[in-house]
């Protein structure tokens, strides 16, 4: 049978949650993709842009993903059909389907990962790191390594919400997060330093002028990606919360961490990169590893350096990749009362086969990435508010639980009218932005 709403695990505390949350939107999001795109785009100028997201546009969506998930305490898809009319499940089945595409290439980037971070006390990429990259990134290894990390992710999701997912968390945030800041020391005495915080902090107008079509959409896409909206996995962590919790305080919290884990990740990498004189934005979804990994290998202490800068990253990935299988275990679990041990290694496996192919081709990759970044997540999202802001009924009324008193009544009601119009223009003319983006790419618009 499917799991009821009573019987339903609950976070053991709210650290737990808050961290599981902000463990789900730190990861390659943050520190993989994150310094291709800023590179790609213009640096501090996308930078402006992803921040203006991620406040006016990320918080308010992560509060409807949150009420969708506290009111139905269901997964996504059957969250949608009990709140709305039967054919509202589609976009739980659009996030099913992109939560499994992203794991598709998210897994296989961090199997690189892995190899990466045994690679660093060795020192084997530090010769020649383009052709390091070119034998990690494709072929028989890459496909054992993304094996490898689908188990991890696995054993921890099969463990269940509080003894699996809430137990990791609590070990591997702080963790990251006192790695990091040894490693933002460490690059600030890096000759290259300042140059790096000043491309990365310093807006170029200009170039938000002569690029804003492209930087708009890469930037929003970048936002809904890194808080990990519009995959259902808020939706899924929501519904194991109790009827008391503050869903506004939460969200500000968890958006405030993921932000400043993403600030500090750029704090870290391009004065890495500018020490040696390399330009950000070359490599593409390979930066990371030829980039950065090409520079550690040139400053002082790189065996230890590499070794703790892509430990960040595998901890990073793994918290993320965590809520993305629980988004699908939670699935099978709640609309066919599939066990959880069998939810679990069952998706393990569909997405492992999934991933052979982005495994095989780095532009296979590249090209899921796009879809999705690019297109499902800001898709998924303008759907999500339509239904939160003008299908749903009791969305101002979910949000008022658990709020301070006297915020109770004008909070919830500003929140819905903002996210009915602003929220949903945004979103649309992203969309918009970004269909024109790939028409042009494909060659179909001159």
């Amino acid at each position: 049978m499917a799991e009821s709403s009573a019987s339903r695990e609950q976070w053991a505390t709210r650290l737990g949650f808050i961290l599981a949350a902000v463990g789900s939107a730190v990861g390659l999001g943050n520190i993989w993709r994150f310094p291709f795109q800023i590179g790609q785009e213009g640096g501090g100028a996308f930078l402006l842009i992803y921040l203006l997201f991620v406040v006016l546009i990320g918080i308010p969506v992560i509060l409807v993903e949150f009420v969708i998930g506290r009111r139905s305490k269901q997964s996504p898809v059957k969250a949608f059909s009990e709140l709305g009319y039967g054919n509202w499940r589609y976009i739980g089945g659009l996030f099913v389907l992109t939560g499994l595409m992203i794991m598709s290439f998210y897994s296989v980037a961090a199997g690189w990962v892995l190899r990466y971070t045994g690679g660093s006390v060795t020192g084997a990429y530090f010769e020649n790191p383009e052709a390091y990259f070119a034998t990690v990134s494709e072929g028989t290894m890459t496909i054992a390594l993304h094996g490898l990390f689908i188990a991890l992710t696995a054993v921890i999701v099969a463990a269940g919400v509080k003894r699996g997912i809430e137990l990791a968390v609590k070990a591997m945030i702080p963790a990251l997060a006192v790695i990091m800041v040894v490693l933002i020391g460490y690059a600030a005495t890096l000759d290259g330093a300042m140059a790096g915080y000043s491309w990365f902090l310093s807006p170029d107008l200009d170039v938000l002028a002569e690029n804003w079509m492209s930087i708009l959409p890469a930037a929003a896409g970048q936002a809904f990606f890194t808080l990990s909206l519009g995959m259902g996995v808020m939706i899924t962590y929501a519904s194991y919360l109790g009827e008391d919790r503050n869903l506004a305080e939460d969200s500000g919290w968890i958006a405030g961490l993921d932000t400043l884990i993403a600030v500090m990740a750029g704090l870290i990498i391009f004065p890495v990169l500018f020490a040696i004189g390399a330009t950000p934005g070359d490599g593409g979804p390979g930066e990371l590893f030829i980039g950065v990994g090409g520079a550690i290998a040139e400053i002082p202490g790189s065996h230890i350096v590499g070794f703790l800068f892509f430990g960040v990253v595998a901890i990073g990935a793994l918290s993320s990749a965590i809520s993305i299988l629980e988004v699908l275990v939670s699935y099978l679990i709640d609309s066919y009362g599939v066990d959880r041990q069998k939810a679990t290694y069952g998706m393990a496996g569909l997405i492992f086969l999934l991933g052979v192919p982005s495994a095989m081709d780095l532009d296979t990759l590249g090209l899921i990435d796009g879809i999705t970044g690019g297109f499902m997540l800001p898709l998924g999202v303008f759907l999500l508010v339509i239904f939160v802001g003008w299908v749903f009924p009791h969305s101002d009324e979910e949000l008022s639980k658990g709020l301070k008193s006297g915020a109770e009544g004008r909070l919830p009601q500003l929140w819905l009218w903002y996210v009915r119009t602003v929220v949903l223009v945004v979103v649309a003319i992203v969309l918009v932005f970004e269909a024109y983006n790939q028409l042009v790419a494909f060659g179909v618009i001159g």
